[in-house]
């Protein structure tokens, strides 16, 4: 069973280097972050955007500004809010 997360299930439809028991454990926002040659979700938003999504143009977040400009959106989204504030409800 999957939650709002997405966690319980693996999203992937083709092949996949990441354990299935990580696949299940981790939100879907994170496997879709992953390039496709390591876990195909079949998702054409697999690498980075060159900005944050984090609020207050990055500000809300611990995370350093060029680690939150490099890792894919999705990565970003699946972080907790207390750690890097999308404003996402989670």
């Amino acid at each position: 069973m999957q939650n709002q997360q997405g966690q319980g299930a693996s999203h992937a439809v083709g092949d996949s280097k990441v354990p299935g028991k990580v696949q299940e454990k981790v939100p879907q926002g994170l496997e879709e972050s992953l390039p496709n040659s390591v876990h195909d979700t079949g998702s054409k938003n697999s690498g980075s955007s060159g900005q944050t999504h984090a609020k207050d143009g990055g500000d809300a977040s611990i995370v350093p500004k060029g680690i939150q400009k490099a890792v894919p959106e999705g990565l970003e989204r699946a972080l907790p809010n207390s750690i890097h504030d999308t404003g996402d409800k989670q």
